[in-house]
């Protein structure tokens, strides 16, 4: 028997998070609130209202009800459908495919969690088909993922129907461990996205690192200290993996990180039609011809005037680089 005092315990300390739900076996709520923190803050207000009904449902007094779909489940799909929908947009963005595949199916994701809520479930084969189909109609669109969302969710209310009891009682261990797994799927694209984006800040910071080292020529001492204390993500690594521990080969990340270029350093190169390997000489003369043929005054292309900035831009961001590299 599962107790309402204990429930609301849970909903207090670690209510976004789910626990309430994860006791009273609720998997689907429970995984719901962990990637959308309490339905966004809202749902977790509102299960201070419903926590009496899920905890007699959970004992088996509750009511038997067929299974339908509110206007407040609805939204709920709608809302979830383009969350998950915009979190695959900043993490899986860049590929081919991703309208007609990555978008779909993320979407429809989305609104068949919010579907398997409580004792109800729906058809997920045909709610992500509807996803499939909808996409090509709004191919490009930025707002897809709200039409998308719809026709998921309408799919998903014609489909609706009572969920099926567990033969047996799950244990937790293997409960949370499927959790785990929704979580680290759903997170995977977001943390792909900050790395990607953080490029720029690491060679940065890599740089400030270089620096700090350097200034610490008249006191070898602190400078060994430092390195010390660099090396130590490193020598956690090689005792977690079993490996040796080789301060050289930290030594050789460190430096490559230094050399690395950042994604706006990518760019600029692109933009000025230069290599990696280009020196300043190279960036210099290239950026004179390609700004003699692009300024606005010598060329009448509507696009002349946004190359001519762009070009500019590129040209601050090399030369500021190998002002760094030369000072260090």
């Amino acid at each position: 028997m599962k107790s309402l005092l204990v429930a609301y315990v849970l909903w207090a300390l670690g209510g976004p998070l789910g626990l309430q739900h994860l006791y009273l076996r609720r998997d689907s709520h429970a995984l719901l609130w962990m990637l959308t923190l309490g339905g966004f803050g809202v749902g977790w207000l509102r299960d201070a209202l419903r926590l009496p009904a899920y905890v007699s449902q959970a004992n088996g007094s509750g009511p038997d009800r067929p299974p339908s779909v509110g206007p407040v489940r609805f939204v709920g799909q709608v809302c979830v459908g383009m969350y998950f929908g915009s979190v695959a947009l900043m993490g899986l963005g860049s590929l081919r495919f991703f309208d007609l595949m990555v978008l779909p199916l993320s979407v429809g994701a989305g609104v068949h969690l919010v579907s398997t809520v409580g004792q109800q479930t729906s058809d997920l084969q045909k709610t992500l088909i509807a996803c499939l189909i909808t996409s090509p109609i709004f191919y490009g669109s930025t707002l897809s993922p709200l039409p998308i969302s719809l026709a998921a969710a309408v799919t998903a209310a014609r489909h609706c129907r009572v969920k099926r009891a567990p033969a047996t009682s799950q244990r937790l261990g293997p409960r949370l461990y499927r959790l785990a797994l929704a979580w680290l799927a759903f997170s995977a694209p977001l943390a792909y996205c900050v790395f990607h984006n953080t490029t720029a800040t690491l060679h940065c910071l890599s740089e400030c690192l270089a620096a700090l080292l350097d200034a610490f020529w008249f006191l070898p001492w602190l400078k060994g200290m430092t390195e010390h204390v660099l090396l130590i993500p490193y020598r956690i690594l090689s005792v977690l993996t079993g490996g040796g521990y080789y301060p050289e080969a930290w030594r050789k990340v460190l430096e490559l990180l230094l050399r690395q270029y950042s994604h706006r350093e990518l760019e600029a190169l692109q933009v000025l039609s230069l290599d990696a390997d280009a020196t300043l000489e190279e960036i210099s003369r290239s950026y004179r011809e390609l700004a003699k043929t692009w300024h606005p005054d010598h060329n009448p292309s509507l696009q002349a005037e946004a190359m001519f900035v762009k070009l500019h831009d590129a040209y601050q961001i090399l030369v500021r680089r190998h002002r760094a590299r030369s000072f260090n």
